[in-house]
C-alpha cells in the first residue's frame, strides 16, 4: 500500500517517467527504469542507437547495505547514526544499535502479515463477536459485540446475551474462558448455548475471516459513546476505513443534539492520513496537524520535509456536542486526533494523560522485500506544543476506572449543562474482555516503493 508523506522531489518523478519511456523505446528491459532514477550520469540512454559501448555495473547492494543506506536518510534522531556499522551484515543488529524502540526491521517472511496488520482490521477464522466478564454471575461471559456481516451476526447472536456453553463444554467459572478462547481457536465450527431474556437459544457457526468495524456506538448512563479502536486504512468499510465508519455514523446522526462521548481509550493509533481526516469531521478551521520529518530527494540526499494540514467546512460532527475520552493507554495517531479536536474546536478532554508518542514512522519496502519500519516524523499539535514523552493532559481528569463514567457526566454538566440519566447502563459493571489489536502507532507509508534502488544501484554515501 502507498501513503503520501514521504515523497521524492517533483523533478524526480518527472526525471523517471521521461527515463522509463525513452528506454523502453529503445528496448530495454523495464527492470532499468528504478535504476536510472539516481543514475542521471547515465544520459547516453537518453536516444536510440544500434550501438552502446558497454558500461561497468556497479556491483548489487546487500540487504544490509540498502538499510544502512536508508536509515541514514531518514532515521529522525541523526545524533545515533554514529552508531550504525556500515561494514556489518545482520540487518536486526544494524536496528537494535539504535534507541528508538519503534524502528524495526521485519523480515520477508513476515511483512506480508505486518502489512496486513497495520493496514487492514481483517481478522482470519473469527466468529465476529467479541465477550465481556461478569465475574459474580453463574455464567460469567457475556456477548460484548457482534460485528455486522459476520458469522455471529449472520447466526443471530444476540447482545448482552450470556454464554452457557461452546460446543457442549458448560461455561461456569472464569477459568473458563481460557477453554473458550482455545475452543474458538482450534476449532472451525462452533456451537454457542445463550441465554436471553430467560430462555436458552443455540447458535450455530462456522468460522471466516472478516473485516473487524473500528467504530462501535453505545449508550452508558443515557449518554451515547463512540469508541475509536483504531485508525485503519481499511475496515468494515473496505474503502474509507475508520473514516469512512465515523463519517457515516455521523451523517446518519447529524441531527442528534444531546452530547456525545469520542471514547479512545486503549486507542493505540494507526494511518495518520485517518486520524488527521476523521478530526476534520469535526473542526471547522484551522491547520489540523503540523509535522516534520526527514526522508531523501530524487538524488538520495538526506533533506527535512515539512508539511501542515488544514481543516475544510462542511463536515458533520461540526455542530455536535461532544467529548473526548482518553486514557494512558491512548497513543499516537489517537493524540494527533485529541490535539487537532481539544485545540480547534474546542472540545474538552476527560480521563487521564495520554501515551505521549509524539513521533511517527514510515514503512518502506526493502529490496528483498522485508519491511524498515523507521521513525522520521514528529508532530506538533495546532498550537504549535509537543506532546512527546509527556501527554497530552486532560481538561477534566479523572484516574479511577470505577468513576470514570460520573466523570463523563460532570464534565457534561459542566459544559453543556448535561444532567446524569438516572438509569444506568450494564456496560460499567462489566469488565470487557477485547479483542487484540495492532501496535497501532502513527504510520505512513513511502510513497514509492523504491524498489527503484535495482540490484545495479550503488547506495553511495552524501
Amino acid at each position: 500500500m502507498v501513503g503520501n508523506l514521504q515523497t521524492a522531489s517533483p523533478g524526480f518523478h518527472v526525471s523517471l517517467g521521461e527515463r522509463a519511456t525513452r528506454i523502453e523505446k529503445c528496448g530495454v528491459s523495464f527492470a532499468f527504469r528504478h535504476f536510472l532514477a539516481l543514475l542521471s550520469s547515465l544520459v547516453f540512454l537518453t536516444a536510440c542507437s544500434d550501438f552502446m559501448s558497454p558500461v561497468k555495473e556497479t556491483p548489487a547492494p546487500t540487504e544490509y547495505q540498502f538499510n544502512y543506506w536508508l536509515l541514514n536518510r531518514t532515521y529522525l534522531f541523526e545524533d545515533e547514526l554514529d552508531k550504525l556499522d556500515p561494514d556489518g551484515d545482520s540487518v536486526q543488529a544494524l536496528y537494535k544499535v539504535l534507541d528508538d524502540p519503534y524502528t524495526r526491521y521485519v523480515p520477508p517472511s513476515k511483512s506480508e502479515a505486518a502489512t496486513q496488520q497495520m493496514n487492514t482490521s481483517i481478522v482470519e477464522g473469527d466468529l465476529g463477536m467479541e465477550y465481556m466478564l461478569a465475574p459474580d454471575e453463574e455464567h460469567p461471559l457475556f456477548v460484548y459485540r457482534v460485528y455486522p456481516e459476520s458469522p455471529a451476526a449472520k447466526a443471530g447472536v444476540p447482545r448482552y446475551g450470556n454464554i452457557i456453553s461452546i460446543n457442549g463444554r458448560e461455561i461456569t467459572d472464569i477459568a473458563d474462558m481460557a477453554v473458550y478462547d482455545s475452543i474458538v481457536e482450534q476449532t472451525k465450527k462452533i456451537t454457542l448455548k445463550i441465554a436471553i431474556d430467560d430462555s436458552i437459544h443455540t447458535y450455530k457457526m462456522k468460522k471466516e475471516t472478516i473485516y473487524a468495524p473500528t467504530v462501535f456506538v453505545d449508550t452508558i448512563d443515557g449518554m451515547e459513546y463512540i469508541q475509536i479502536t483504531e485508525f485503519k486504512l481499511t475496515t468494515l468499510d473496505q474503502k474509507d476505513g475508520s473514516l469512512g465508519e465515523l463519517r457515516s455514523h455521523l451523517d446518519s446522526t447529524s441531527d442528534v443534539k444531546d452530547v456525545r462521548v469520542l471514547d479512545l481509550r486503549n486507542n493505540p493509533g494507526g494511518h495518520v492520513s485517518q486520524c488527521v481526516g476523521m478530526a476534520d469531521l469535526f473542526v471547522k478551521k484551522g491547520m489540523l496537524s503540523s509535522r516534520h520529518w526527514r526522508s531523501f530527494n530524487g538524488e538520495g540526499k538526506a533533506i527535512h520535509f515539512n508539511d501542515k494540514r488544514y481543516a475544510t467546512t462542511g463536515d458533520p460532527g461540526e455542530n455536535g456536542k461532544f467529548l473526548i475520552l482518553v486514557n494512558r493507554n491512548s497513543a499516537s495517531c489517537a493524540e494527533i486526533f485529541t490535539s487537532a479536536v481539544t485545540e480547534l474546536a474546542p472540545i474538552p478532554v476527560v480521563g487521564q494523560t495520554t501515551f505521549g508518542k509524539g513521533i511517527g514512522q514510515t514503512t518502506w519496502n526493502t529490496k528483498d522485500g522485508a519491511l524498515a519500519i523507521i521513525t522520521n516524523l514528529e508532530f506538533i499539535t495546532p498550537k504549535g506544543s509537543s506532546y512527546n514523552k509527556t501527554g497530552i493532559e486532560p481538561d477534566y481528569p479523572c484516574d479511577s476506572f470505577e468513576s470514570i463514567y460520573d466523570c463523563v457526566a460532570d464534565a457534561a454538566k459542566s459544559e453543556f449543562g448535561k444532567k446524569k440519566s438516572g438509569k444506568a447502563s450494564i456496560l460499567p459493571r462489566m469488565k470487557i474482555i477485547p479483542k487484540k489489536r495492532s501496535i497501532g502507532g502513527a504510520h505512513t507509508e513511502s510513497e514509492d516503493d523504491i524498489s527503484y534502488f535495482s540490484n545495479k544501484v550503488s547506495l553511495t554515501e552524501e
